[in-house]
């Protein structure tokens, strides 16, 4: 596949090299496994974690006389991605037979999609941290039978095969070679799997396989022609994309500053060491024998169809977040954070819905965000309800409790559940809003440190210093508001 360079050269991008500046290309081959109870062309289960061979009909083992019948499910959920990533929707597309040898792969061929793909070309947008966007092309995306697995820690001498696997719907999704740094690679792999699970079509789970990335790198002199790229197969992380792309490229850079060539070979990445290594080589040209599969016609449908289909599309990331930004007044930062886990993005809503949305985000993002990323658990499963976070947020609004007790009572929902008010009723964790009691916390603190009273007037801004001794002498109960205005009051410093 012969690819145009499109984007223009980013200095901010390029990589110091001893000799002068290099500039990484990369570019992705994602397979991501479609969302559907039935395999692409049989009825077997795609359940993961089956028992070796449960989940195997007699096509998937390629049993003489067995026809594939292409599922409709996959080919919807095809079209469905296609269009969000606004790309070109192929009506007539055709399967063909990819012919060669794997041990797990029982039909001798694939069955893919070559010239004549379901999606054509379309697009990824991602926002950079300065505030710019780069759009990533996606030049095609096609439907394939997966492969099965080879097992080889069960026999001391043997290796079983487990086709539980084999036969699974996945789409192909190619991107251009737009992407130029290692962070760009992180952000356009999260971005995808945001899309896909937004509109549904694949979970996106890497650790389970389910989404899996082959990264082609190579590097180049600013403005020169593409170098030679190797390939990096089945990343299973979105880190450690980024950790390959940053090895390989300096491993290319190296090579080429010693005098070398660069070899174009397939490559693994060891997470142990953070290095890829030589797997097998691999030529430009391959004989793959494409032609037509004569046992499936060839896919084709009418605009109906996807008229029917784009009419149910969810509302996407880039929707949302501009949505958020607008509507709600978000930072697009904040923005940015909620919306790359449609889980996320539908909690905070529930939380913001009728409420101060950019306290809603501040403590969706950072205290449950956080709680929840220490504890491993994910947001579907957060011991806090958007109602209980709600619940929170308006004893705030209402002076019922300060931000400090709000922490404290949110780390009590965290661990026991409850209703917020009723947990602060329980334990005396009211507000003090009683402006006597809060005047003698202030004349109590102001009469222990005679020599700090000298030093305000000099130095106004330690008055945030009595206003935590104050906080700490009432048990961060008292208004903080009025403990501020009694002490600017106090110190003469209105």
């Amino acid at each position: 596949m012969t690819f145009q360079d499109t984007r223009h050269p980013d200095p901010s991008l390029f990589i110091k090299g001893a000799t002068g500046d290099w500039e990484i290309v990369i570019g992705m081959e994602v397979h991501a496994q479609v969302a559907s109870d039935a395999k692409l062309f049989s009825g077997a289960s795609t359940e993961f974690g089956g028992a070796p061979n449960d989940h195997v009909s007699l096509v998937d083992a390629a049993m003489p006389g067995m026809l594939p019948v292409i599922n409709m499910e996959c080919v919807r959920q095809a079209v469905r991605t296609g269009l969000g990533l606004k790309a070109e929707i192929n009506k007539k597309s055709v399967f063909d037979r990819k012919n060669y040898f794997y041990p797990d792969l029982p039909q001798g061929y694939q069955i893919s999609q070559y010239k004549s793909p379901v999606v054509g070309e379309g697009s990824v947008h991602l926002d950079r941290e300065d505030g710019s966007a780069v759009e990533i092309g996606i030049e095609r995306l096609h439907l394939e039978q997966d492969a099965g697995k080879s097992l080889h820690d069960q026999h001391p001498s043997m290796s079983f095969v487990d086709l539980n696997r084999s036969g699974v719907a996945l789409m192909e999704i190619v991107s251009k070679p737009d992407i130029r740094s290692a962070d760009e690679a992180r952000a356009f792999l999260t971005k995808l799997r945001a899309i896909l699970r937004y509109l549904g079509t694949c979970d996106g789970n890497m650790e389970e396989g389910s989404m899996r990335a082959d990264v082609n790198v190579s590097v180049r002199r600013p403005g020169e022609e593409f170098g030679t790229r190797c390939e990096i197969k089945n990343v299973n992380s979105i880190r450690f994309a980024g950790m390959a792309v940053d090895y390989e490229a300096r491993r290319q850079i190296g090579i080429l500053e010693d005098g070398g060539t660069i070899d174009q070979e397939t490559r693994l990445f060891d997470a142990k060491t953070g290095h890829t290594r030589s797997m097998r080589s691999k030529e430009e040209a391959h004989d793959y024998r494409y032609f037509p599969d004569p046992d499936l016609l060839p896919l084709e449908f009418d605009q109906a169809f996807v008229d029917a289909i784009a009419s149910d599309l969810p509302e996407l990331p880039d929707e949302k977040r501009a949505r958020l930004v607008s509507d709600f007044g978000l930072k697009p930062d904040d923005a940015d954070i909620l919306v790359l886990d449609k889980a996320v993005a539908d909690y905070f809503e529930a939380v913001a819905a009728g409420r101060d949305a950019r306290v809603a985000a501040n403590w969706v993002i950072n205290e449950l965000l956080g709680a929840l990323n220490r504890a491993d658990t994910a947001i579907e499963d957060s011991p806090i309800s958007p109602d209980q976070l709600g619940g929170l947020i308006d004893l705030i609004a209402d002076g019922t409790v300060s931000g400090k007790i709000a922490k404290d009572v949110f780390d009590i929902l965290m661990t026991e559940g409850g209703d917020a008010r009723s947990i602060v009723e329980a334990r005396g964790l009211k507000q003090v809003t009683d402006l006597g009691a809060i005047e003698k916390a202030v004349d109590d603190v102001l009469a222990a440190n005679p020599d700090k009273v000298a030093e305000v007037r000099e130095k106004p801004k330690m008055a945030g210093w009595f206003v935590g001794q104050v906080m700490k002498a009432t048990g961060g109960k008292a208004n903080p508001q009025a403990v501020n205005d009694i002490l600017k009051q106090k110190l003469g410093l209105d």
